[in-house]
C-alpha cells in the first residue's frame, strides 16, 4: 500500500512539473467588437520569462498607451505561478475589420508567436455616463453636429449638409483629426472649402458655446425613400478639468482623446410628380432661363456658324442633358462641344451649361432653325415648366443652287449640274522656275566642306551628352522617380483612352488599380481585400495618407457605378490614382 501511495505522488509530481513546463504565450483583447470612439485594450500574456519581444504592427490603431509591463511572481502550496505581460491601450483609427498580427518573444531559445486576433470597429456607439471620467466630461462638453437644411426634398433638389464643432469654454482643444468621412450613398455631392474659417460664439442647448464649421456640403439626393446620411468622426485631444488643484490652487486639466460623431441623419426623398410631365422631360429641377442663339443669321455658302443652345439658372446644371436640335438636311451639323460655368455654393448649382454646334450651310437660301423646347421642375412653384426658343433664319447669299428636290439632284437631261467657281483654273501654274542644264560637281562644295567638318564638331557634342547621361544615371532619387511616372502611365494608359464613357473608364481604372497591386505586391486576384492591400503596403513603409487616398480611389471605382459623373471627375480621379501610383512606387521599400 506504501508503495502505491509513493508511486501515485511521484506521478502527481512529474505530472505538475511538465504541466509547469510548457510555455504559455497568448493575446488577450479587452473586446472584440468595438465602436469608433472607444478603446481597445490588448494584453500579451506568458507564463515564463522572455526575451526580444517584438510587438505587432497596429497599423489601423493609434496606440495611446502602453507598453506597460507587469510581472506577477508566487508560490502556492510549493508551485510557482509566474506571468508577464506587456498592456497596450489603441484608439481605431477608422470602422471595419482588422486583425492584430502576431506578436514574438524568445524563452529558453525557442521564438513563441500569438494567435493573431480579428477586431470589429463599428461607428459611434453611446458611452455610459460616469461624472469622474474624463471622457464622459469631454462627451458633455464637446458635439459635433450636422445641420440638414431639408429633410423632406424632392428628386434632384439640393439641400446642404453644415458640421459644426461646439467646444464649451470649460475645455480646450489642442488638435483634431477626421478619422471617418461619411460616403453619401445615393447622392451627388460637392464639398465647399471652408478654408478660413474663424471660431465664433454661438449657443447649444441653451449655453453659452465657441463653434466652428469644419464642413460645409451640398448634396443632390438621387433615389426617392427614406436615404442615410453617414455621420461623420474626429478624433479630439483636447483638456479636461479635473477635480485635484496645484500647489497654487489652480484646477489641474487632464489631456483626453476623444472620439465624437455627429450622428447618422435620415431624410425622406420625395419623387417628382407624374401629373403634368411632359414628355421630353430630362430630370432639371429647379429655376432656370433658356435660349438659343447664332453667330450669324447672313452668310455664304461652305462659310460655318456657331448655333449654341444653353441653359442657365440655379438647380442640378450637372446632371442632365440639354435638348438635341433638329435641323434642315441642307446644313452641315458636326457634334456639340459641351462647356459648363458652374459655381457651387450653400444654395446649390449656380451658373450656365451650353452645346455649342459647329454649323456649315451647303447651298443657297434662306433656312429656318425650328424652336426648340425645354421643360425642367420648378421646386418653388411644385410644377412643370416649358421654355421655347424663338425660330431663326438663316439666309446664304452666295453658292450653289440646292436642286436635290429634281431627281435627287440630278438635271432634266440625267447629268450632275456643272458649277462655276473662281478656282477652276488654279492648276494651271502662273509662275515659272528654271534650272540650269549645265552639269554641277559636289567636290569643293559647301556641302562637301561641311560633311568633313561635320564629324569634328560632334564630337564635343557627343561628350556632353554622355556627361548628362552619366550625371542622370547617377541620379537614384531621380530615376525612381521617373520610373514610377512611367509605370503609372503604363497601367492606366487604358483607363486614359476612355475618359468620358463612365462605365468603361471606371472598370480600366480598378482593373489597372489591380494590376498594379497583383504586379507590386505579387499577390493573387483572389487575394485582393482591403485588409490585405493594408497590411501589405505597410509593410513596404507606404505613408498612411498615401493607403487612405489608394482606398478613396478603389471605393470612387465602386461608387461611381451607380452616381452620376462628369468627365471633370473622371479627370480627378485618374490624376489622383497617377499620382497615388507613383508615390507607392516611390516610398516603396
Amino acid at each position: 500500500m506504501k508503495l502505491k501511495k509513493y508511486i501515485s505522488i511521484l506521478i502527481l509530481i512529474l505530472t505538475t512539473s511538465i504541466a509547469s513546463a510548457q510555455v504559455r504565450f497568448e493575446a488577450k483583447v479587452s473586446k472584440q467588437k468595438l465602436g469608433v470612439n472607444e478603446r481597445l485594450r490588448v494584453d500579451f500574456e506568458m507564463n515564463q520569462d522572455g526575451d526580444n519581444f517584438n510587438p505587432p504592427d497596429f497599423s489601423n490603431f493609434t496606440v495611446i498607451g502602453g507598453p506597460n509591463q507587469s510581472v506577477s511572481n508566487s508560490w502556492i502550496n510549493g508551485v510557482r505561478s509566474f506571468s508577464k505581460t506587456y498592456s497596450y491601450f489603441l484608439a481605431p483609427k477608422g470602422r471595419g475589420t482588422f486583425t492584430i498580427s502576431q506578436a514574438t518573444i524568445n524563452i529558453g531559445g525557442e521564438t513563441y508567436k500569438t494567435t493573431p486576433v480579428k477586431i470589429e470597429v463599428t461607428a459611434a456607439v453611446d458611452i455610459p455616463k460616469d461624472p469622474n471620467n474624463p471622457e464622459y466630461i469631454a462627451s458633455e462638453n464637446i458635439h459635433l453636429v450636422a445641420e440638414v437644411s431639408k429633410t423632406n426634398p424632392y428628386l434632384n433638389e439640393a439641400i446642404t449638409v453644415v458640421y459644426k464643432l461646439y467646444v464649451s469654454p470649460n475645455i480646450a482643444v489642442d488638435n483634431w483629426n477626421e478619422i471617418d468621412s461619411p460616403r453619401y450613398n445615393d447622392f451627388w455631392s460637392q464639398n465647399i472649402d471652408t478654408q478660413g474659417q474663424k471660431v465664433q460664439n454661438g449657443t447649444f442647448k441653451g449655453e453659452e458655446y465657441r463653434f466652428l464649421v469644419l464642413r460645409k456640403t451640398v448634396l443632390y439626393p438621387q433615389k426617392t425613400g427614406k436615404l442615410n446620411i453617414e455621420p461623420l468622426s474626429l478624433d479630439i485631444a483636447l483638456r479636461v478639468p479635473t477635480n485635484r488643484r496645484d500647489i497654487f490652487g489652480s484646477q489641474l486639466l487632464s489631456r483626453v482623446n476623444k472620439v465624437v460623431s455627429a450622428g447618422n441623419n435620415t431624410i425622406t426623398v420625395k419623387p417628382l410628380p407624374e401629373a403634368g410631365k411632359p414628355l421630353d422631360f430630362s430630370g432639371a429641377v429647379g429655376s432656370f432661363s433658356f435660349d438659343v442663339s447664332t453667330t450669324k443669321k447672313v452668310l455664304n455658302a461652305s462659310e460655318s456658324f456657331q448655333l449654341k443652345v444653353a441653359v442657365k439658372g440655379n438647380g442640378n446644371l450637372k446632371l442632365f442633358k440639354l435638348p438635341k436640335l433638329s435641323l434642315p438636311s441642307s446644313l452641315e451639323v458636326y457634334e456639340p462641344e459641351h462647356s459648363e460655368d458652374v459655381n457651387t455654393s450653400l444654395s446649390g448649382m449656380q451658373g450656365s451649361i451650353s452645346d455649342s454646334y459647329t454649323v456649315v450651310p451647303q447651298y443657297k437660301g434662306k433656312y429656318p432653325i425650328p424652336s426648340v423646347s425645354f421643360s425642367y421642375f420648378d421646386v418653388n412653384s411644385e410644377t412643370y415648366k416649358r421654355l421655347s426658343s424663338n425660330e431663326i433664319i438663316v439666309d446664304v447669299l452666295a453658292g450653289p443652287l440646292n436642286n436635290a428636290g429634281n431627281n435627287s439632284g440630278l438635271a432634266n437631261n440625267g447629268k450632275q449640274p456643272v458649277t462655276l467657281s473662281n478656282n477652276q483654273f488654279a492648276y494651271i501654274k502662273t509662275k515659272t522656275d528654271f534650272t540650269s542644264v549645265d552639269s554641277s560637281y559636289f567636290f569643293k562644295t559647301k556641302g562637301f566642306w561641311s560633311l568633313i567638318l561635320l564629324p569634328f564638331l560632334a564630337i564635343p557634342l557627343a561628350i556632353v551628352i554622355r556627361n548628362k547621361k552619366a550625371t542622370r544615371d547617377a541620379d537614384v532619387y531621380g530615376n525612381k522617380i521617373r520610373k514610377a511616372d512611367r509605370l503609372a502611365k503604363k497601367y492606366l494608359s487604358h483607363a486614359k483612352k476612355s475618359l468620358g464613357k463612365k462605365e468603361a473608364f471606371y472598370i480600366a481604372l480598378e482593373k489597372a488599380l489591380h494590376n498594379y497591386l497583383k504586379a507590386k505586391l505579387h499577390i493573387e486576384t483572389g487575394d485582393l481585400s482591403k485588409e490585405n492591400i493594408n497590411e501589405l503596403l505597410a509593410k513596404k513603409q507606404i505613408d498612411n495618407e498615401v493607403i487612405l487616398e489608394f482606398n478613396k480611389i478603389l471605393e470612387s471605382c465602386e461608387l461611381a457605378r451607380y452616381t452620376p459623373i462628369d468627365i471633370v471627375t473622371m479627370q480627378e480621379d485618374y490624376d489622383k490614382a497617377a499620382k497615388t501610383i507613383s508615390l507607392i512606387d516611390k516610398q516603396a521599400r
